[in-house]
């Protein structure tokens, strides 16, 4: 049986119970969610060394970070230098998205290296295989290619796979119908419709899903059900081909979960904040509360360069209106491929995100952390400050700064003025009347 039928069956596996402990939650409140549909646990049978990762309804907002290879830097130590920080940093998952390169042997390491959850999209090794193994172009992969690329993925152990299965010759016509400022951004979902126009077919991961449900049980891994209609800019926000692809993932989710398969949804995008709301809502009706997976949203399509920020604000309105896992932007979002810095500050910003949302979402242990570096404040305690910081390495680093802070005992924003120490003074005051 797969987990999720396990679960409906009242067994409390040893993976579901390792994810509970993990997130502290109780295993048969768990295995309610799982059996319901509203988490996923992202774990691969052959994943032997990686920690399950639970996602979804009452949870901790979870944060994921991309890294991966392009054909114009192939260095494997690069990526493995980024999971490292990713993980630091407190990313739950890595996705590894490269096209360039030793892909099999980039993959491999970074499994090899880290417990945390791992996510692929297996299309975009088997675009790049055709190309530089098969001497063929890309719209010329076979049905059986597409679908041996993803078993090979599965075979390596990856948690979750994004596969665009919504991009359908339906969502295709909604999309010329209305017309698009920027068509398809996604890259899994542009190679589709690329794939679809050369051959002339429907979408073989919707038309064979039944095929792709059977690849995936042995696995027990999670569909990520992509977004190929995600809007890349402000102008494509909640159109026609996105609602209409989203209808679409709403009924691949039931058909899943028939068969005992694990789905998340992934969601846009570039979404104006007042829309923000209403995606997430609209999505967790339409497919029936399954977990939600965004990218971002970023909110204005002008912050290049600081595109991390953009997605932090978005990703807040987003996990407090009920999205379950976002997908961190960083700083070179939209300008080239991200560095060591980059990651890490981009893991921090939808860090900040996801835990402004879980205090919203009245997540047990959100709040009382914030009271706790409330206190610490207070009393001026700056190793407890540190040690609550999402980053403590840089709230370490920034306050050593000055040594000024240290012959007062405060910042030195204040200094000698500082507020806490003359409200201390004040109660000294008070009690010696």
């Amino acid at each position: 049986m797969t987990l999720m039928e396990s679960a409906r069956k009242g067994i409390i596996t040893d993976t579901l119970r390792q994810a509970a402990e993990v997130e502290g939650i109780d295993a048969e409140i768990l295995r309610q969610r799982v059996a319901a549909g509203t988490v996923c646990i992202c774990h691969n049978v052959k994943h032997t060394h990686g920690i399950p990762l639970a996602v979804g309804e009452g949870l901790t907002t979870k944060v994921n970070a991309n890294i991966g290879t392009s054909k114009d830097d192939t260095n494997i130590d690069n990526e493995l230098a980024k999971a490292k920080v990713a993980i630091e940093a407190g990313a739950h998952a890595i996705m590894d998205l490269s096209t360039g390169g030793p892909i099999d042997e980039v993959r491999a390491a970074i499994i090899a290296q880290t417990s945390a959850s791992i996510g692929t999209v297996p299309l975009y090794q088997a675009a790049v295989d055709t190309v530089s193994q098969k001497n063929k172009a890309m719209v010329e992969m076979t049905v059986d290619e597409i679908f041996d690329g993803i078993k090979k993925h599965l075979d390596d152990g990856v948690d979750f796979i994004t596969v665009h299965c919504g991009v359908t010759r339906r969502s295709l016509d909604a999309m010329d119908q209305q017309g698009r400022m920027m068509d398809v951004v996604s890259r899994g979902g542009s190679f589709t419709a690329k794939w679809m126009a050369f051959n002339d077919a429907e979408n073989p991961l919707y038309e064979y899903y039944d095929r792709l449900l059977e690849l995936v049980r042995p696995y027990d891994a999670t569909l990520s059900l992509g977004d190929g209609f995600r809007p890349g800019c402000l102008a494509d926000a909640t159109d026609r081909a996105q609602v209409q692809e989203l209808l679409t993932l709403g009924e691949l989710t039931k058909r899943a979960w028939d068969a005992g398969i694990q789905v998340m949804i992934e969601g846009p995008g570039h979404v104006p904040l007042d829309q923000v709301e209403t995606n997430i809502k609209l999505q967790k009706k339409l497919c029936n509360g399954a977990p939600f997976y965004v990218l971002g949203p970023l909110v204005t399509d002008l912050s290049a360069g600081y595109d991390h920020i953009t997605c932090a604000i978005g990703g807040a309105v987003a996990a407090s209106a009920g999205a379950d896992f976002l997908c961190y932007v960083t700083p070179s979002e939209h300008l080239c491929l991200p560095n060591i810095d980059d990651v890490k500050e981009g893991v921090i910003a939808t860090r900040i995100a996801a835990h402004a949302a879980d205090i919203v979402k009245k997540v047990p242990g959100a709040i009382e952390k914030d009271h706790a570096m409330s206190k610490a404040r207070k009393e001026l305690d700056w190793e407890t400050q540190y040690s609550l910081a999402l980053d403590p390495e840089r709230a370490r680093a920034r306050h050593s700064e000055n040594k000024a802070a240290d012959e007062h005992g405060a910042c030195t924003m204040c200094g000698e003025f500082c507020a806490v120490k003359i409200m201390d003074e004040r109660r000294e005051y008070n009690e010696q009347k």
